[in-house]
């Protein structure tokens, strides 16, 4: 007799629409915003929370050219999709060991120490980036150690920087990284240097180098005012209705019964909470909709499931789908999370 073979599981309860010509539509966007320099792409966190393979493969074939991931296993992760030389690992090289996967992968090292130049050195070197701190004091060499000796042996193909306040483009701090960063690339040979995110390209040419590195607002988000009219939403989440039912005048819904009814209502369970990233400042807050009804949220979201208010959309059965308000700029606004937390907080329980 032949071993039983389980069947693969049900689909949950949970998806989430990519819409990839909103994607391409707004890395071009950004791409003819930053001029002569070529826009890139950070897909980092799984490509925003979105799915980097995804992503990956629907800009590439847009026409970017340059990736940037954090970890070594996210460069693995789309290493076939695009060709490795073309994709940065903005954390660079703890050790030697780490240094020589780099250079098995084929992909760019970003050196952020003095230490992680000799760890690239020591495994053989080869093209890298190289990232500076000019002022936001996260990751990234000195100033005073652009000159060290190992950091002076590097093949660097692209000199980073990353602006602290880009969003706010009446910061002084923008114009002094801005300096910070034209003396670095007095100091350091390199062919491109890159210091705008997608904020950044709105501060204009000076920002952006040979190369520009976008990342919020590829995905929807808008980090600020001067992007508003070119992004488009991309992430769509939908979660599926559980359960309908009817409550009285006075019935409590959810834990600590933060919501009593004023009335009849009919109601819905959605399959959605905050294992998946949909977080319990939405209690109260939220919003789902269907076929233009609204259907907020009523009292407090639990683990995995939130209760709606279904009076306006009276056809609604279990089994159906709603949409999540997931606007970026206005879910940020409603749920004081950051448009960042919002996409990358986004469970895997999504079908994707």
């Amino acid at each position: 007799m032949p071993p039983e073979i389980t069947p693969p599981p049900p689909p949950p309860p949970l998806r989430l629409k990519l819409d990839e010509e909103a994607l391409t539509d707004n890395w071009r966007a950004l791409a003819m915003l930053s001029g002569k320099a070529r826009a890139g792409a950070a897909v980092k966190a799984d490509g925003y929370g979105l799915g980097a393979r995804r992503v990956v493969k629907a800009l590439a074939g847009a026409g970017c050219a340059d990736f940037f991931v954090a970890h070594w296993s996210e460069a693995a992760e789309i290493a076939d999709l695009v060709s490795p030389a073309s994709i940065s690992v903005l954390h660079g090289p703890m050790n030697v060991a780490e240094a020589a996967y780099g250079r098995a992968l084929g992909v760019r090292a970003v050196i952020n120490t003095p230490a992680q130049a000799r760890h690239w050195l020591e495994a053989g070197g080869g093209p890298c980036d190289v990232m500076v701190d000019t002022g936001i004091n996260r990751i990234g060499l000195t100033m005073e150690a652009l000159s060290d000796p190992a950091v002076r042996q590097l093949q660097v193909q692209v000199l980073l920087s990353h602006l602290a306040s880009a969003d706010d483009e009446s910061s002084p701090l923008n114009d002094v990284q801005r300096q910070r960063w034209e003396e670095a690339r007095r100091i350091v040979a390199a062919p491109r240097a890159s210091l705008a995110n997608s904020a950044g390209i709105t501060l204009g040419a000076a920002y952006h180098g040979e190369l520009t590195r976008p990342g919020l607002a590829l995905y929807g988000g808008v980090p600020c005012a001067a992007l508003a009219q070119h992004i488009r939403q991309v992430a769509r989440p939908q979660a599926m209705l559980l359960q309908v039912r009817q409550i009285a005048a006075g019935d409590n819904i959810g834990y600590n019964a933060t919501f009593t009814a004023s009335r009849a209502m009919r109601v819905g369970v959605i399959s959605l909470g905050y294992a998946d990233g949909y977080l319990r400042s939405w209690s109260g807050k939220g919003m789902m909709r269907s076929g233009g009804a609204d259907l907020p949220v009523l009292g407090r979201v639990s683990m995995d499931m939130t209760v709606i208010d279904l009076s306006a959309a009276l056809a609604l059965e279990e089994g159906d789908w709603v949409d999540v308000d997931y606007d970026l700029p206005r879910a940020a606004a409603d749920s004081g999370l950051s448009q960042y937390e919002l996409l990358t907080l986004l469970g895997l329980r999504f079908t994707r």
